[in-house]
C-alpha cells in the first residue's frame, strides 16, 4: 500500500498543475443524487449544479470527464481531469493521496438495507458495498462478510437476487431507492463514518484547491449551496 500511494504521489508531481482557464470534472456519473447520467447522455445531478455554479465564482470554464469509481484517484493523479466531484468522502487515507477541498456536503450517516421483513445481523452477515469506498472499508473491520462490486447499482442487486443479506452505502444514495422499492427494501441500519464530501484535487493543485474554497465558502456563506441540498436532497437533508 505504501508503495502504491509514494507512486500515485509521484505522478501527481508531475501530472502539474490545473489549466488556468479550463477545469476537468471528473465524476462518476453513476451515484445518483450526487452525479448520473441523464436521458440526454449528459452529467446531471447535484454535484453537476454545485461544480457549474462553483466554476462559475471561480471564473474557471468546466469540462465534464466520467470515470468508473475504483479508478478515479489514480486518473485524477495521472492528469486525466483534474478534479473529482463524485461523492467522495474526505478521508485520511485519500488524503495521503490527493488534496480536498473543504466541504460540499455535511457528513451524513451511512444505511444498511435488506429485503423487507428480513432479520439481519449487519455484524456478522454478507454485506454488499462498493469496491474502494468507506462503507467497504467498514464492513471489511466489521466482522461481515464484505462482497464488492463496481457500481452502486450492483449493490442493491446483489441484495435483491440473494447474493447479499444488506447493503451498505450513503443514505442519501439508497433511501429514493427504498421509498420506490414497493415495500420490497427496508433500512436496517444505521452508521456514522466518513467525513463530509469534498472535491479532490492534485497535491500540486494549491492555486486550484485554493479557487475552489473560495467558492465554496461563498455558496455556504449565501445560502445557495444549502438550498441546492434541499433541491436534490429533500428538505431533512443535512445542511450548513
Amino acid at each position: 500500500m505504501k508503495k502504491f500511494l509514494l507512486g500515485l504521489a509521484a505522478l501527481a508531481v508531475l501530472a502539474g498543475p490545473a489549466m488556468a482557464d479550463t477545469v476537468r470534472m471528473g465524476t462518476e456519473g453513476a451515484y445518483p443524487p450526487y452525479n448520473f447520467i441523464n436521458d440526454a447522455g449528459e452529467v446531471d445531478g447535484f454535484e453537476r449544479e454545485v461544480g457549474d455554479e462553483l466554476c462559475k465564482r471561480a471564473a474557471l470554464t468546466c469540462e465534464w470527464v466520467t470515470n468508473e469509481w475504483d479508478s478515479i484517484i489514480p486518473n485524477l493523479v495521472s492528469g486525466n481531469y483534474d478534479t473529482i466531484i463524485a461523492g467522495m468522502s474526505i478521508t485520511a487515507e485519500r488524503d495521503e493521496v490527493i488534496d480536498f477541498t473543504s466541504e460540499y456536503f455535511p457528513p451524513s450517516p451511512s444505511a444498511y438495507v435488506a429485503l423487507a421483513g428480513a432479520s439481519v445481523d449487519v455484524n456478522n452477515a454478507i454485506i454488499a458495498a462498493q469496491a474502494s469506498t468507506i462503507q467497504a472499508g467498514h464492513v471489511a473491520a466489521s466482522g461481515a462478510t464484505l462482497v464488492e462490486f463496481a457500481t452502486p447499482d450492483e449493490t442493491v442487486a446483489a441484495v435483491r437476487n440473494g447474493e447479499a443479506d444488506a447493503v451498505l452505502a450513503d443514505g442519501d444514495f439508497l433511501m429514493p431507492i427504498v421509498n420506490d422499492s414497493n415495500g420490497e427494501l427496508a433500512v436496517v441500519g444505521q452508521v456514522g463514518i466518513g467525513g463530509g464530501i469534498g472535491m479532490g484535487v492534485r497535491e500540486s493543485d494549491g492555486a486550484l484547491k485554493a479557487k475552489m474554497d473560495k467558492a465554496i465558502a461563498s455558496m455556504k456563506a449565501d445560502g445557495s449551496l444549502n438550498a441546492l441540498i434541499t433541491k436534490w436532497f429533500g428538505d431533512d437533508a443535512l445542511t450548513f
